[in-house]
């Protein structure tokens, strides 16, 4: 039976060591939470770390810590003090958490960082490779992990890897800042299915994907190699029941000394309101201008003094890192100005917590306060926000929310602000004192039944469901992958052939393509492997390309080989003139080249390329997401100027070609058919004018695309470098 795997940073264990012992016990938490079911119900392995360093861990503790977590269905990841500092304190928590939040002022570029991130990643996808079959599913978690799914797809193909990033993902204006972005997004697309919790960032990672890898993306499906990646939005719930059954068994239960303290102001006077903020102490989170609002708020507002208190829980994070110090240096000193500025014998406007609480206390919190005020600048989703709208268990209350939270995106009944926009805070806090219940009532109700139909387990369902489902996302693709045993057939047909054919189409399949097509030139290497080919006088082989005339003469007119020029006009044979095909009028071309020219001067980047009878507009160089609007563009100019005439715009790779309808690669290769009698026939292409001469072929010939598209070929390749690897079997 096959097997789901689950790699994070950290195992959804607590483990610690008190006078020599273990103790270990199940951590939670929303991640934990949502993947309790996969992980403990279904045949799982969890992977991570555990929480100890290896200088923590003699050799004696080691294995005991070994033997514990499997008995939870887990392994671990040793990882030593160096790996925690560089890897995590640095790279993933210096580098790539402030990049990816915006926060550049604060991102570390360094390269030791680096280096452990790539070792520390390699660590990680070696537990997963000692365990990993074929068929088992893997599901990658976070920033700590990017170049993870790459590392395991690479040594185990036919593995389903899922990623799922718990953060933002910033724009390509952001990311494009990145030194090392080619390496992370090709970790990131070793995976199946990516998963993000917006639509947003969704669109952010597939504008990198398209302008910095220049990869064809067709809605949300990226082509990469001859796999399709698909990339999709879930956004991340909470366990709804167990904020909402816990409100509810509270009010029934003794009163902790918490309660009894937010009871005291609730009762101090019948209009006073407590606010809610809780967060990490983070500078993401926004809390210093929360404060400075909050400030505002009292001096525009001044008759809510002594009416509402800002109840602010800040739990401890990452505090060995400069940013995270100052921080709480600059928190400390604003919640002292606020309560020195505004406190009264009776009252303090802020009650400021900084530290972790139990589950109990926050329950009393979220149930007692009547707005609760989530300002992050910018979150991935924040959890909080849905916690406090699951635990009003009367429908009442009022959500605060930033709209820079992911979380934001499907909670358009909260108040959503912009967290750098004091006026709007504060008239928008004054707002929410003053709703009505019923207004209270009518936006809490259409939040709840979101958050209780969408669950944190709901969340983990919907993405393995979709994991699942990129098993079959290749299946329009009706070609073969190009395979040992099918090559040896080939070989074999080839042998005992007595007239062979080659049609060989050069772009894209004996020649990278190039930002200039002049540049594009043969090599020594190609010119020996079809000079070898060509030598047995059994082969016939024929270069078919949308060239000119004039640039095939200058490089292959002194070969033996033939040429077949400008789609299939011309032809070529060894020690011949060329010979016209088709007899094609070009006048169309001074028309119709204004229009493109006017295409050139709006789209850097583009160029012309004027042929004998053919005008070629190239966008290889331009900005991905402007050059995919002005294909749409000039696709619907086109096809309305030349309805009329015998003329087809053809779509090939970075390129769009005008030429006459008459004109295709398949009536000029069904030609050389009928001249000779061949009993192997071989045709390569890469590009939507290769499919004629795919079409025009008889069943027996072996016909071969070059790159993971749709086509009428029977097989495919990957790449050049593939394709002059599979030529020099024939002439071995």
């Amino acid at each position: 039976m096959n097997k789901t795997i689950i790699v994070s940073n950290r195992l959804p264990l607590q483990i610690k060591i008190d006078n020599n012992q273990l103790q270990v016990k199940p951590s939670v938490g929303g991640l934990a939470t949502g993947l309790k079911t996969i992980h403990q119900e279904g045949n799982s392995l969890w992977i991570g770390w555990s929480g100890l360093t290896e200088e923590e861990l003699n050799s004696d503790l080691s294995k005991q810590v070994k033997a514990l977590i499997k008995k939870e269905k887990c392994d671990t990841v040793s990882l030593t003090q160096n790996d925690l500092e560089n890897f995590y304190y640095g790279f993933s928590n210096r580098t790539l958490w402030p990049l990816f939040h915006y926060f550049m002022e604060y991102t570390e570029f360094e390269n030791t960082y680096w280096d452990s991130y790539k070792a520390v990643n390699q660590k990680f996808a070696d537990a997963v490779l000692e365990h990993v079959e074929d068929g088992d599913t893997v599901w990658v978690h976070d920033y700590q992990l990017l170049l993870v799914p790459k590392l395991i797809k690479d040594k185990k193909p036919n593995t389903t890897v899922g990623f799922f990033l718990h953060i933002p993902y910033p724009s390509y204006e952001i990311f494009r800042t990145f030194p090392w972005r080619e390496e992370l997004l090709h970790g990131i697309l070793g995976a199946d299915l990516i998963g993000f919790h917006t639509y947003d960032y969704q669109r952010h990672f597939l504008s990198s994907v398209k302008r910095i890898l220049r990869l064809d993306v067709n809605f949300n499906e990226i082509t990469y190699d001859d796999r399709v990646v698909k990339v999709d939005s879930f956004p991340m719930g909470i366990d709804y029941n167990k904020f909402h059954q816990s409100a509810l068994k509270q009010k029934k239960e003794e009163k902790s000394e918490l309660q009894k303290r937010l009871d005291d102001h609730i009762q101090s006077s019948k209009d006073a309101r407590m606010i809610l903020s809780i967060d990490r102490m983070d500078y993401t989170k926004g809390i210093p201008n929360r404060i400075r609002a909050f400030e505002y708020f009292l001096n525009k507002y001044p008759e809510y003094k002594e009416k509402v208190r800002l109840i602010m829980l800040a739990v401890p994070s990452r505090s060995n890192v400069p940013q995270y110090q100052l921080l709480k240096r600059e928190t400390d000193e604003l919640v002292g100005r606020v309560n020195g500025q505004f406190s009264t014998v009776s009252w303090t406007p802020i009650w400021y917590f900084y530290r972790s609480m139990p589950f109990e206390n926050l329950i009393d919190l979220y149930t007692s306060s009547h707005i609760a005020m989530i300002t992050p600048v910018r979150d991935g989703m924040n959890l909080v926000a849905k916690e406090y709208v699951a635990t009003r268990t009367e429908q009442d209350g009022v959500l605060i929310l930033s709209e820079m939270a992911g979380a934001s995106k499907e909670m358009n009944e909260a108040m959503l602000i912009n967290p750098n926009n004091f006026e709007q805070i504060a008239d928008t806090l004054k707002q929410a004192l003053e709703m009505p219940l019923k207004e209270q009532r009518s936006r809490m109700e259409i939040l709840q039944k979101r958050l209780k139909r969408y669950t944190v387990e709901k969340w983990a369902e919907e993405f393995m469901k979709s994991l699942f489902a990129t098993k079959n996302l290749g299946a329009v693709i009706i070609a073969k992958r190009m395979n040992f045993e099918i090559q040896e057939k080939m070989i074999s047909k080839f042998d005992t052939a007595k007239r062979r054919l080659f049609l060989l189409d050069y772009d894209g399949t004996l020649v990278n393509f190039k930002d200039n097509p002049k540049e594009a030139s043969p090599d020594k290497h190609l010119y020996a492997l079809l000079d070898t080919l060509q030598s047995d006088d059994k082969n016939d082989v024929v270069l078919i390309s949308g060239r000119d005339r004039e640039t095939f003469t200058s490089w292959f007119a002194h070969k033996e080989y033939k040429l077949i020029t400008d789609h299939g006009v011309w032809l070529k044979i060894p020690n011949e003139d060329w010979e016209a095909l088709e007899r094609v009028k070009n006048g169309w071309m001074e028309h119709i080249k204004p229009i493109l020219e006017t295409f050139v001067d709006r789209t850097p980047g583009t160029f012309i390329e004027e042929k004998r009878y053919s005008l070629a507009w190239h966008y290889r160089k331009a900005d991905p997401e402007l050059a995919q609007i002005r294909t749409i563009e000039i696709d619907t100019v086109l096809t309305s100027l030349i309805s009329n005439h015998d003329l087809s715009v053809l779509k090939g790779n970075k390129v769009i070609e005008i030429k006459s309808s008459s004109v295709n690669k398949g009536r000029a290769s069904s030609r050389l058919l009928n001249t000779t009698n061949y009993d192997f026939m071989f045709c390569i292409g890469d590009d939507w004018t290769d499919e004629y001469m795919f079409q025009e072929l008889p069943k027996s010939a072996y016909t071969i695309k070059v790159g993971f598209k749709k086509t009428s070929a029977k097989f495919y390749i990957k790449n050049t470098d593939e394709v002059r690897h599979l030529l020099s079997q024939f002439v071995k």
